[in-house]
């Protein structure tokens, strides 16, 4: 079971005041780019796209920190019973399902990051997974951007990793997959592209 889109939205909220930052701006447009390309797609329900897209980075409510956030976020949604929006935490970070592909760093303890191991390793992603990959690079904490513009912001701030280049392959070949589902270009659905991107 998933919250609806009123808990999902006060839950970000909360959020926000135990850790104010543009990480809850930027979940708002990962939530609306999922919505809106879901609602092109049959087989999506745009209502459930957006609440997962606004939840996947929930865990920045514990504070400051990298890899953590992907777990503190699990956490917080399997408690509240949100099992898929509980796995979107984790799998976001991992279009490539392989815990050797993060970028950012592994602030957690040993036990949590072999439950991560196991869990990127064994999960099974479904399109709302790769939705939720697929906006988390289209958004900035100003609006939608190009994919390309977006990859380019991270690695300024995560530095160049070996899976860099694969992270980024895997995410072009999911927008194709989209765009393939959807019949046009995603940038289509998106406003204010071209107003973020230059």
């Amino acid at each position: 079971m998933e919250p609806d889109r009123f808990t999902a939205e006060q839950s970000l909220k909360d959020a926000y005041k135990s850790n104010p930052g543009p990480w809850t701006d930027h979940s708002r447009h990962v939530a609306e780019a999922c919505e809106r390309i879901a609602s092109h797609c049959r087989h999506l329900s745009s209502e459930k796209a957006y609440i997962l897209g606004l939840l996947h980075d929930i865990g920045r409510y514990a504070g400051v920190t990298s890899e953590r956030h992907l777990i503190d976020g699990y956490r917080y949604c399997m408690e509240r019973g949100w099992e898929k929006a509980a796995q979107i935490c984790i799998s976001h970070a991992f279009m490539i399902p392989d815990i050797r592909t993060s970028i950012g760093t592994f602030d957690v303890s040993e036990e949590d990051y072999q439950f991560m191991k196991k869990f990127v390793m064994e999960a099974v992603y479904d399109d709302y997974d790769r939705l939720v990959q697929l906006c988390d690079s289209l958004a900035l904490p100003a609006g939608f951007c190009l994919l390309e513009k977006r990859f380019v912001d991270v690695t300024i701030r995560y530095g160049v990793h070996p899976s860099t280049v694969d992270r980024w392959k895997k995410v072009l070949e999911i927008r194709a997959y989209f765009e393939n589902e959807i019949g046009c270009s995603i940038y289509e659905l998106l406003p204010g592209v071209v107003e973020n991107s230059f």
